[in-house]
């Protein structure tokens, strides 16, 4: 199975590990955000956050392909030095995992920090903590079946991301090429015998964190 041309098992691990860094701190903090506070354009975030799950992934690929670009719509307001390397690169492919599962990151995260009682919150805030106390002691433990949940659930729809690693990344051999870009290529290649071996990988990964999740209890 390892054997089989284009197994970027190292990238692909590594992509999943940053973009997963990346959800836990930031998808966190936006579905606390959601969840706790309300504010102008609060809806419009939510949407934004959500739109990951009804845009086909092409054409948000071809979205992030334009805002990100070297002449993108955000990256030509910076001097040139400061211009990030984005598409076509390994921190394309980390922008795609992330983007792709942030909503499903945020949304269970959510639904656990708006299952909070106030009553705790009110409570620890009575005996003297600060909000970023009552966070750390009161939101986060509650909470942490549901951001595991996210994390697993992001981490693995960035494990199998295609569409957005075609526009971002680039699928270049050997450089930007994750596992699910492999097998598509292998299928293109007609190499079905590798196709089948890093499929069944691919899917025993995913059947892996679905039964720590049963187990854990956070499905």
């Amino acid at each position: 199975m390892l054997g089989c041309p284009g197994a970027p098992l190292p990238l692909t691990f590594g992509v999943v590990a940053w973009s997963m860094g990346l959800q836990l701190v930031l998808g966190t903090a936006l579905a606390w955000l959601l969840a706790r506070r309300r504010f102008a354009g609060r809806g419009l975030l939510d949407a934004l956050v959500t739109l990951p799950l009804v845009f086909p992934p092409i054409v948000l690929g071809y979205g992030l392909l334009l805002l990100l670009g070297r002449q993108g719509w955000l990256t030509q307001w910076l001097p040139p030095p400061l211009r990030p390397e984005v598409v076509f690169t390994q921190t394309g492919l980390v922008v795609a995992a992330f983007v792709a599962g942030l909503p499903l990151m945020v949304k269970p995260a959510q639904a656990a920090f708006a299952g909070i009682p106030p009553r705790l919150r009110e409570a620890a805030a009575l005996l003297g903590h600060r909000p970023w106390s009552v966070f750390w002691r009161i939101d986060v433990p509650l909470a942490r079946r549901g951001v595991a949940a996210g994390l697993v659930l992001a981490g693995g729809r960035g494990l199998g991301e295609v569409g957005l690693s075609l526009m971002l990344g680039g699928n270049i051999a050997g450089r930007t090429e994750t596992l699910s870009l492999a097998i598509y290529n292998h299928v293109m290649d007609g190499n079905l015998a590798c196709a089948n071996a890093l499929s069944l990988l691919l899917a025993g990964i995913a059947a892996l964190a679905f039964f720590v999740l049963r187990r854990w209890g956070a499905l």
